[in-house]
């Protein structure tokens, strides 16, 4: 899946539980410096791009209508220094393996809580696929940027592969259609969710390969890309069977309609 980045506003049309919460606002995600130059791929709204940002006094008055709307009790709680936190779902659409460790346990809840990385115990690596759909809930605060949520996914999932590889998209409904915009690793989500409102019908975060267009294929390690050719040849037997099975129904009814044909007298 390919996200035309020469779109001008931006956004693109594609077709298209679990939950968990795996890091707190309070960790170690901190945010970074925002670049003053956004990167070339992402293309913004004229009008996000314009707006000043909201006075602590506009901050809470949003938070107070989100909280009013949120019926599944995952309410945004405002600090007395302006940061704010609260929930995000975020869906995974992962179209290829990830690489992980081989041989480790899962992680317990002790390591979780004292950041343990398991991954770095072992070199022995292998791939598999994540849960096509699947949803993790997350905590985190204001000043969290996209550029962590991935950090913070990848590291939920012990996936070592490089977080470049991904990217976080939202995807809303425009006149009747379902579009997806690329967020910039400096977004913070949470202000994202904040200005939409809990439903997310409205608004809905998507971890997706990050395509940028050319693939590097240098970037991909020997297991991964065996396992792309893996992917490619099921793919080609599965379009091999549809494409019969289409035929195969046309050539029934072609013979079906000849029989009722010949069986007309005159």
């Amino acid at each position: 899946m390919t996200v035309d980045s020469s779109m001008s506003s931006g956004y693109c049309s594609l077709e298209e539980e679990l939950e968990d919460c795996f890091f707190t606002a309070k960790t170690t995600f901190f945010r970074n410096v925002q670049s003053k130059h956004p990167s070339k791929n992402v293309c913004k709204p004229a009008e996000e791009a314009t707006q000043r940002p909201p006075t602590l006094q506009e901050i809470k008055q949003k938070i107070d209508s989100y909280n009013t709307r949120e019926k599944n009790c995952l309410g945004m709680k405002l600090s007395e220094d302006g940061t704010y936190t609260g929930f995000i779902k975020v869906h995974l659409k992962l179209r290829r393996p990830v690489t992980v460790p081989a041989g480790i346990r899962p992680q317990s809840i002790y390591d979780a809580i004292k950041e343990v990385d398991l991954a770095a115990t072992t070199d022995k690596r292998t791939s598999f696929y994540l849960p096509l759909d699947a949803i993790k809930q997350l905590h985190i605060s204001s000043t969290t940027t996209v550029s962590e949520v991935i950090q913070g996914l990848l590291k939920k999932f012990m996936v070592v592969d490089n977080p470049q590889k991904f990217a976080l998209f939202k995807r809303i409904h425009k006149d009747g259609q379902v579009l997806f915009q690329k967020l910039s690793v400096a977004d913070c989500p949470l202000y994202l969710r904040l200005l939409a409102g809990p439903d997310n019908d409205v608004l809905s975060f998507v971890l997706k390969e990050n395509e940028t267009g050319e693939v590097e294929w240098d970037a991909f390690s020997i297991p991964e890309l065996q396992n792309f050719l893996t992917i490619l040849e099921k793919e080609e037997q599965d379009k091999i069977q549809q494409v019969q099975k289409k035929y195969d129904k046309f050539r029934q009814k072609l013979k079906e309609a000849l029989r009722e044909c010949q069986g007309k007298p005159g």
